[in-house]
């Protein structure tokens, strides 16, 4: 990704959208959308999915976050087909399941990434916490 985004760039951890009709704000103001593990995707287009979840997921490697949380609401379940089939062919992708009934159930998927960085630990895997460990 290299710091551009779909309509935007990665500045700071957070990915900055252009103000044009094609971001989230309709045309008004840049919408800042935090690499934090945790996409929201409420605010996209479908049609926006397939780049946004993608692009997430590697941003996320890139930090050490190696458990995301991508909200696609209940709904329908095409969202969520979506994003399940987006994650099924996801190289970086070891596995994913529902949010727990406690928490959104299924109006979420939980995701969990291989580390960027290989070397780092032999299975090529994050941690079970998700979080890097500190040196």
């Amino acid at each position: 990704m290299n710091g551009y985004w779909p309509d935007g760039l990665v500045r700071n951890n957070v990915i900055v959208m252009n103000g044009n009709e094609e971001s989230p704000a309709n045309g008004h103001e840049p919408v800042e959308i935090p690499i934090d593990g945790v996409l929201d995707l409420h605010s996209f287009r479908p049609r926006d999915v397939k780049d946004i979840v993608n692009d997430y997921l590697d941003e996320c490697r890139k930090r050490g976050i190696c458990e995301v949380r991508i909200v696609h609401g209940k709904g329908i379940g095409s969202l969520k087909r979506t994003v399940h089939v987006l994650l099924s062919r996801h190289p970086a992708v070891i596995d994913y399941h529902l949010d727990s009934a406690l928490f959104s159930g299924d109006g979420a998927t939980i995701v969990h990434l291989r580390r960027e960085e290989i070397a780092e630990h032999a299975e090529g895997e994050c941690n079970e916490s998700g979080l890097q460990p500190l040196d």
